[in-house]
């Protein structure tokens, strides 16, 4: 038997190596001198001991989940594990069938521990606990077993391992000898054996939360979306259920990517001819902002945001709209171009940059202050100028034009309209380079936060900041840099009234803020509610999780999983140091883009998607089913240029553990016909499906995919077609009987036998399908599981129906011959 001590923290390999040198081959034997004894215990007290590194993974290669409807059978695993339902109700459907086997063989039942090991596929741990989280090591057939725990069940239960493994090497040693049978059960890593993983304080204090790291950094973990781009400074969705991604260049390219990663040979927009940037390095000049009409889907709207140089002297920033072609939907008109708004650029950075429409469906603009140093602009700034359209965020109405000539209307609501002193086109003010804002889309249940908007803007020499955008708010800028004063002499005036920011980092974490969004999204549910936004120059992932009853905001830091946390197919642990822009896919689902040159010809951007590796959202859950998209032209197939955890050649033996199908024949009892695999499966979905809520899933049969109801149908129709086909046959044989000689008289009789036979059989696995039923709807009342009683009241029960029947029948039949001519 195994000691009781927790298993949780265990020497390294290192001190086993050492252990064994000091060791030898005959260590009882062998005498070490002291300088030698003393040189190995301080190396052993050198090593330091490692706790288990956690790391939960599913036998399908993913992290755990907590499963949308109730666990009827593996309960236990009910709030987290690696189950939903559907796969619940298959591992009910093999172990009625093996505890059916048992029965009808006289073997005790071991329900139990057969239990115990079958739910072990629910585990969270369950790809260790099956030797899986390799991709070189073949996926076990049975659980690793600790040693004390295996030879209990070798002991008592070993008459199971046949329906459990069609592995001969367990099955010939479980009948040799326990030791040998044990020790290939059981895992080299004795953190994760049965049932020492349910007993390990580092494997499940926080089992399904985030990984933090020792100083509280959550460790998250990246897939690779779209390479070889050139400063990708955008990538949105059109909000019309195509799920396609654009992803826009800052020196004028927009590209379609579909939902398989591919990228359409010819861009959505060209404004490379247009837009002005340079291929220096941090040049802020260039294609800018983008975003799509709310009703793009019907109308084919968007508005795009570039710089643009007049005579090669003076500079704008122009806000153009566009429509895409009537002739394709993957390509814009490029003759369709109506400016909205040009405003003139005192100098070559703080361009802003962003457009987006609000859940009030106008459509946002933000400006920056005019470049420079410190707003230097007029007596207060153009920031602190609300006659001035820059360093401001605009509000304006794009589904009509103003009388007076305008493009656009004015929002009735504009916090400024009235004032003459104002422009009406001003929303709020006080920003001095707001790089990436977002709208919140809300909590997917309650709707909280719905509409906020987000936003980084950028600082000048101490802080950067990240602000909630209201109406007619001011923001400080250029009395204040974050929570500090800027310009004494503005920030000691009292009618500054500014708003402050929920949070601002000083020049030592980084030097230039980007704005990200709110997770609102569904395959990673522990990052719902966080926002996510990074600094370009230090390339730091931060994240904000707001507290609703103090209504403030805390940091929490955000750095790449370690290589064993992020130990899944396809995943990363790096990118590239330079973050550009954030995203948010039409599912919610969140990216940033980043590049490892910033120059506007470099092309090393990437788009990277997020992913929590500690849990995952149920299996279906988030299935998504977007329109089709029509492709005229080419595409290119994503081929992925970064590094994974685990190397591209190294992919799992097989795919995940199969449905054995039972191939011993248990013993025929009394000459009783027991049902089937498919009939015991019917009866165990339909009691988990009464105690459900919620419908479940349609359950998979070990013959075909059909449903249980369709298969039910299907076994009444046949029933039906055989009745008949029986009753024709009795029918005929009788026309032959009158017709014949008296001694051909007697063959009815024959005939009637074998009918009373073919009844009887069909009455008895009638019955024994009643038996099977009542005991799959009670899974808790295991003391029913006792053969010898139930048999002999069903026996018995069989004996006195059949009598009666055949006495029935028999009378009947002969009545029917004295009315014969």
């Amino acid at each position: 038997m195994t000691s009781k001590q927790s298993y949780a923290r265990r020497p390294s390999a290192a001190v086993c190596a050492l252990l064994r040198t000091a060791a030898g081959p005959n260590y009882p034997k062998q005498v070490r001198s002291a300088p030698e004894i003393i040189y190995i215990i301080s190396l052993m007290l050198s090593v330091t001991i490692q706790p288990a590194s956690a790391h939960p993974q599913c036998l399908d290669f993913e992290p755990p989940f907590k499963p949308q409807w109730h666990l009827e059978f593996c309960s236990q695993y009910e709030k987290f594990g690696c189950c939903d339902q559907r796969t619940d109700n298959t591992i009910a459907e093999r172990y009625w069938d093996i505890i059916e086997r048992l029965e009808m063989g006289g073997y005790d039942l071991c329900e139990d521990m057969l239990k115990e090991i079958m739910c072990q596929e629910c585990s969270p741990y369950a790809a260790h606990l099956y030797d899986a989280e390799d991709p070189h090591t073949p996926i076990r057939d049975l659980p690793g077993l600790c040693f004390g725990y295996c030879s209990e069940f070798h002991s008592k239960c070993r008459h199971v391992l046949k329906y459990l493994t069609e592995n001969q090497l367990l099955l010939d040693t479980s009948g040799r000898d326990m030791p040998t049978f044990c020790s290939l059960a059981d895992l080299s890593d004795q953190d994760y054996c049965y049932p020492k993983v349910l007993k390990s304080t580092d494997l499940n204090s926080n089992l399904g939360q985030v990984v933090e790291d020792p100083r509280g950094c959550l460790q998250v973990c990246l897939t690779e979306v779209a390479n070889s781009l050139r400063n990708p400074v955008l990538m949105l969705h059109s909000g019309d259920n195509t799920h396609r991604m654009f992803i826009a260049e800052q020196l004028g390219f927009v590209w379609v990517y579909l939902r398989d990663g591919s990228r359409l040979e010819q861009p959505f927009l060209d404004m490379s001819g247009e837009v002005m940037t340079t291929p220096w390095l941090g040049d802020e000049r260039g294609f800018l902002g983008m975003a799509f009409h709310p009703k793009y889907r019907h109308n084919g709207r968007f508005f795009i945001y570039y710089s643009i140089q007049f005579n090669s002297k003076v500079e704008k920033i122009r806000i153009s709209e566009m429509t895409v072609s009537s002739s394709d939907m993957n390509v814009a008109d490029p003759y369709s171009e109506r400016v909205i708004l040009e405003i003139e650029e005192p100098a070559a950075n703080h361009n802003g940059g962003q457009l987006l429409f609000g859940q009030d469906g106008y459509l946002y603009i933000f400006t920056g202050d005019g470049g420079k140093a410190g707003d230097p602009f007029g007596k207060y700034g153009n920031a602190q100028n609300k006659s001035a359209l820059l360093g401001k965020v605009l509000r304006i109405d794009v589904d009509g034009s103003d009388p007076r000539g305008t493009p656009y209307r004015i929002p009735p609501d504009n916090p400024f309209s009235g004032d003459p002193d104002a422009r009406p086109e001003v929303f709020a003010y006080g920003v001095r380079n707001m790089w990436r804002c977002s709208v919140d889309r809300g909590d997917p249940v309650s709707g909280y936060g719905r509409g906020r908007i987000f936003c980084g803007d950028v600082g000048q020499n101490r802080y950067e900041e990240v602000d909630i955008i209201i109406k007619g708010g001011n923001y400080g800028w250029r009395a204040k840099e974050g929570f500090e004063c800027y310009d004494i002499k503005l920030c000691q005036n009292a009618s500054l009234n500014d708003i402050l920011p929920i949070f601002a980092y000083s020049h030592h974490v980084g030097k230039s803020v980007t704005g990200g969004y709110v997770y609102r999204g569904c395959e990673s549910p522990n990052l719902n509610g966080l926002y996510i936004f990074g600094d370009f120059m230090s390339g730091r992932l931060m994240a904000l999780e707001e507290d609703k009853t103090a209504g403030t905001w805390k940091e929490k830091n955000i750095c790449m999983g370690s290589t064993t946390t992020c130990s899944f197919p396809g995943l990363i642990n790096h990118h590239h140091k330079f973050i550009i822009s954030f995203a948010e896919d039409e599912a919610g689902e969140l990216y940033f883009l980043a590049t490892s040159y910033a120059s506007a010809m470099s092309p090393t951007g990437t788009v990277f998607k997020f992913m929590d590796p500690s849990r995952r959202a149920p299996p279906g859950k988030c299935k998504q089913k977007p329109l089709p998209v029509k492709v005229k032209g080419k595409k290119f197939p994503f081929i992925p240029s970064e590094q994974t955890v685990l190397k591209t050649n190294e992919k799992p033996t097989r795919p995940p553990l199969r449905k054995y199908k039972l191939t011993t024949k248990p013993p025929v009892i009394s000459g009783q016909h027991r049902s089937t695999t498919t009939a015991a499966s019917t009866t165990t979905m339909t009691a988990a499906t009464k105690l459900d809520r919620k419908p479940p899933p349609k359950a998979v049969t070990k013959k075909n995919n059909k449903s249980w109801k369709k298969e039910k149908k299907q076994k009444e129709k046949d029933a039906q077609i055989n009745k008949n086909t029986l009753g024709k046959k009795l029918k005929s044989q009788t026309k032959t009987a009158v017709k014949t000689s008296v001694k051909a008289k007697v063959k009815p009789k024959t005939n009637q036998i074998a009918a009373d036979n073919l009844n009887s059989k069909k009455l008895s696995k009638s019955l024994n399908d009643t038996k099977i039923s009542s005991k799959r709807n009670n899974p808790q009342m295991k003391s029913a599981l006792k053969p010898t009683g139930l048999k002999i009241k069903i026996a018995e029960r069989e004996r006195h129906i059949l009598s009666n029947k055949t006495k029935t029948n028999i009378n009947v039949k002969s009545k029917k011959q004295k009315k014969l001519p």
